[in-house]
């Protein structure tokens, strides 16, 4: 039996060797990792999850700050805002709400049931709950979320005074350990403590399974997970353009619309993103308006350049800069989501700032167009399929 697998970055056949206790194994020729060394800690991993879970009630019942307006404490909880925009702009509180509660709680469960699937030799549960830890990883979005409360804190500051509650220093705990459950998780020792490679004797390596990870002769279906197998993923670049010319598209929208609406005083201020950006200039706010300007202008209108660039250079069949691509496709993954910030600072300056006539703070119409954006451009990345950048690699060589 060959130890040897596919690449699951851009389908190298590798023997990959840990030579050193804790070291990983990468692929030599798109520095994917291959496998985690070191010893496989479940245990620890559970418990770390377990306190996720324990710390997901004060993070989300008690005030992350409280703020004293017009002589009212008025207190801020991480679902206030969602609650607040529920009736008006639905489609806009169930993203928020997804990004900072559902898809980190469901990672955290995940966990647990993975390992309760595991001990129980329960198959369907075991398989589904690393499905989700393996996609919802990245929509779990607490460090963006805090991010967001600082600069509504900002924004804030010159109206009311402000107060750290108990809840913002659970939420900084329960992020700290999600960071630490998430680059911990491998889901390949998963699958590999349900049932290791070496059960799976072949010196075929023709495809490589992106559910449990097993480089197998070709089939209908993996030997061990029961997915579906294929040479690439079925439709990736249809799919991904379809995504991404929406994104393009809302774009537009999103920018020349009002992002939100702020009623102070019975003076209706509406701004778009850039005029926001611009007012926080004027305000002395230079480091929020940068801030504000990367995340919501900046790396959207990137990750559709940077798409739509690896994309032309798969359907050309460019035969360089394969790595180059590569590392700008990560990137494009890494800082998506970070979008998402914009919105959370319209849900949270909802929940703090709602006064009537007096002082008022509502979404506009740019703010859907955003959130959908924000969702398209996320779905483009993961629905591209990374090995495609290699495919005429040897074609060079």
């Amino acid at each position: 039996m060959s130890t040897a697998r596919l690449c699951p970055g851009c389908d190298l056949p590798v023997m990959p060797q840990v030579t050193q206790r804790g070291h990983s194994a990468y692929c030599p020729r798109c520095n994917t990792r291959l496998y985690r060394g070191g010893v496989s800690h479940f245990s620890s991993e559970l418990a770390i999850a377990m306190t996720c879970l324990i710390l997901f009630i004060p993070a989300h019942f008690f005030p992350l700050i409280t703020i004293r307006l017009f002589g009212v404490m008025i207190p801020a909880t991480l679902p206030s805002g969602t609650l607040t925009l529920a009736s008006d702009f639905p489609a806009v509180a169930i993203l928020i709400l997804f990004c900072s509660t559902i898809a980190p709680l469901l990672v955290s469960l995940s966990v647990v049931s993975a390992q309760v699937g595991l001990k129980l030799k329960h198959f369907r549960l075991f398989r589904t709950s690393l499905w989700m830890i393996e996609h919802l990883k990245y929509w779990a979005m607490f460090d963006v979320f805090l991010v967001s409360l600082g600069i509504s804190c900002f924004k804030v500051q010159d109206y009311a005074d402000i107060y750290v509650g108990p809840g913002l220093y659970s939420l900084v705990l329960l992020q700290i350990l999600m960071s630490l459950l998430i680059t911990r998780i491998s889901v390949n020792r998963y699958w590999e403590a349900w049932k290791p490679e070496t059960d799976h004797k072949t010196n075929e390596l023709e495809v490589h399974c992106h559910t449990c990870h097993l480089t197998q002769a070709h089939a209908e279906s993996c030997v061990r997970c029961a997915s579906s197998l294929y040479h690439r993923m079925p439709y990736s670049i249809q799919k991904t353009w379809a995504y991404l010319i929406a994104a393009a598209v809302f774009i537009f929208p999103a920018n020349l619309f009002p992002i939100s609406i702020f009623l102070n005083n019975g003076k209706r201020v509406e701004d778009t993103i850039f005029s926001g950006v611009a007012s926080l200039i004027q305000s002395d706010m230079a480091g929020i308006a940068i801030i504000i300007f990367v995340a919501s202008i900046v790396v959207p209108a990137a990750k559709i350049l940077g798409l739509a660039f690896i994309l032309l250079t798969i359907q050309f069949k460019r035969e360089v800069n394969h790595l180059q691509r590569m590392k700008l496709y990560r990137v494009i993954q890494w800082i998506g989501k970070w979008s998402m910030m914009d919105l959370f600072v319209i849900s949270l300056m909802v929940a703090l700032i709602d006064r009537d006539q007096i002082l008022d703070f509502t979404p506009g119409p740019g703010a859907i167009a955003f959130g959908v954006v924000v969702v398209l451009t996320m779905l483009s990345a993961e629905s591209l399929d990374s090995r495609l950048i290699w495919d005429n690699y040897e074609q060079r060589t």
